[in-house]
């Protein structure tokens, strides 16, 4: 085990280094082709904030509207005859939309029913297999100026339902219900 901790430690620099010899062998100015990339990548961060700043607006409105509890409580009657928990159901709406926002719900669960538990691991295994579809969509292709992103939404809501879905019945599988 010893010898993956080294591994672990000092891949990434090894892997610069060879990077840039290679880049160096190859004749390629290596500094200022960083340079250059780190430019362009501060011009990305720039471009991306408006759309990020709207993202995270809607969904502070989304949830301090009360919409979200609505709309849990809505489905309530239908995923307890299922057998979804519905402490869950938060976390399978916000997930597409918002990542750290996934993450604090996630967190939330676990400190309230614990890591062990069929929410924690449910929570866990939802966190793993879904995506933040939206924020994808909303800031990487707005920054890039992709205005037709109808077939890319329509799968990668698809791709997160399936995650959940495969999330639920995986973890009551392996795990068991509550």
């Amino acid at each position: 085990m010893e010898w993956i901790s080294l591994i672990s430690i000092w891949l990434i620099p090894l892997l610069i280094v060879f990077i840039l010899l290679y880049g160096t062998a190859k004749k390629v100015p290596t500094y200022e082709t960083f340079v250059e990339g780190a430019k362009e990548g501060f011009g990305m961060a720039i471009s991306i904030i408006p759309y990020l700043v709207g993202m995270l607006v809607a969904i502070s409105v989304f949830r301090a509207s009360g919409a979200m509890d609505f709309l849990i409580n809505l489905l309530k009657p239908a995923l307890q005859a299922i057998g979804i928990p519905t402490e869950i159901v938060p976390l399978a709406f916000i997930r597409p939309i918002s990542g750290t926002g996934a993450l604090g719900m996630t967190s939330d669960l676990i400190a309230t029913y614990g890591p062990d538990s069929f929410i924690g691991r449910l929570a866990s295994t939802m966190q793993g297999s879904t995506d933040t579809t939206f924020y994808v969509l909303t800031v990487y292709f707005g920054a890039v100026g992709i205005k037709k992103m109808g077939d890319a939404l329509k799968v990668g809501l698809l791709a997160d339902l399936v995650g959940i879905i495969a999330s639920i019945i995986i973890v009551t599988l392996v795990f068991g219900s509550m």
